[in-house]
């Protein structure tokens, strides 16, 4: 479990814990929570464990240690031959080279980093069909194309990605401009890590998507649609040669395809998980996304349509713009504007080495700091 610490890590070890006859922790990673890693490495007593801890915190490792736990890196842990299942939830591009890593192994991978697959979806894929690897979606939207291609003997005519359109669905963007950090962590729909929330009010994570969905479906991106829908029900829908489109609904909780992923093919009765309750509302409402209101959208997608190096390049200049907003140092409108600005001075690779993506995603943070220390002075 690689990104423990975090909202999906969290969640995954809800479904493991109802589940303990089905699952053993093998392997736990977290970033810098080391009071929440020792509480789950008490409760679930993994072998090994890794962490980026703060100086302050390496108290609470070495105690770890000298409990027994193994220290290893990402890439070793996602290659542990312990582990059936890699469950990938670290956040941001960080988690690259243990994605790399655990296709190589030919690992089973339940995959929520979606930064991996934008920023070195060809390497990735090439790497599956050389490994044996399986990737295994648990972003609700991609869990729900899953199921509605399982079994099908024909490609999908097209995909249809459903975003609930964030806080920000009903503001102008006069009035956008002047969102605060607080209010573009207060998700409708959704409880997430503050990252991908932030991504989610700017509909950044939507375009995320499209180029994952590219990936993972092997669609091109022009046939993958959005719409926007409030009440986060319809998670996706695919379209079929005939006109007939399937769609797979749920309540909006990740515990659902997170569960999916770890007992595929299995679907198994869990009491702790939501059901519909089809009396509690009366509209599943559907309408198109405003790429003029919400500009990151569009430069996802066109990032996208590009290639190569600029989807990662998209990604790193999201990552550090999304940092400069949390941290009050640019506006929520500036994110857009910033990204924008990378993405026209990028100088695209179009089949880029692992090193070239790298360099793609050092260059593009560095270029979101110098951008925005021009629009300060």
């Amino acid at each position: 479990m690689l990104g423990s610490t975090g909202s999906i890590g969290r969640q995954t070890l809800d479904v493991v814990r109802t589940l303990p006859e089905r699952f053993k922790v093998v392997a736990l990673a977290a970033g810098k929570n080391m009071a929440v890693l020792a509480e789950q490495v008490k409760e679930f007593r993994p072998e090994f464990i890794g962490y980026a801890a703060s100086p302050e915190d390496n108290e609470i490792g070495n105690r770890l240690i000298a409990a027994g736990c193994k220290i290893l890196s990402l890439e070793e842990m996602a290659c542990l031959p312990e582990a059936d299942i890699v469950v990938m939830a670290t956040s941001g591009t960080a988690g690259l080279g243990a994605t790399l890593a655990a296709v190589k192994a030919g690992k089973t991978i339940a995959l929520s980093n979606k930064e991996s697959l934008v920023a070195a979806g060809e390497i990735i894929t090439a790497g599956v069909k050389k490994s044996g690897a399986r990737i295994l979606p648990v972003d609700s939207e991609h869990s729900a194309i899953w199921q509605c291609i399982n079994g099908e003997k024909q490609p999908a005519r097209r995909i249809i990605l459903t975003a609930s359109g964030g806080p920000f669905r009903g503001y102008s963007k006069e009035r956008m401009a002047g969102v605060t950090a607080e209010q573009a962590l207060k998700h409708p729909s959704w409880q997430m890590g503050r990252k991908v929330t932030i991504d989610s009010a700017t509909l950044m994570n939507k375009g995320l998507e499209v180029i994952e969905a590219r990936w993972l479906f092997n669609v091109p991106v022009d046939d993958i649609k959005i719409l926007i829908h409030p009440q986060s029900i319809v998670h996706s829908m695919v379209e079929f040669a005939d006109g007939s489109v399937k769609a797979q609904l749920s309540c909006p909780d990740m515990r659902l395809p997170i569960q999916y992923a770890l007992t595929y093919p299995d679907r198994l009765a869990n009491a702790s998980l939501p059901s519909l309750d089809w009396g509690n509302f009366s509209d599943l409402t559907f309408e198109a996304p405003d790429m003029d209101k919400f500009p990151c959208l569009r430069l996802a997608i066109e990032a996208g349509r590009e290639g190569g190096t600029t989807p990662a390049a998209l990604c790193a200049a999201d990552e550090a713009a999304v940092d400069l907003f949390l941290s009050k140092r640019i506006k929520f409108d500036d994110i857009a504007r910033i990204i924008g600005r990378v993405l026209e001075r990028h100088r695209r690779i179009a089949h880029p080495s692992l090193e070239e993506i790298i360099a793609a995603d050092d260059w593009a943070r560095e270029m979101v700091l110098k951008i925005a220390g021009e629009n300060g002075k």
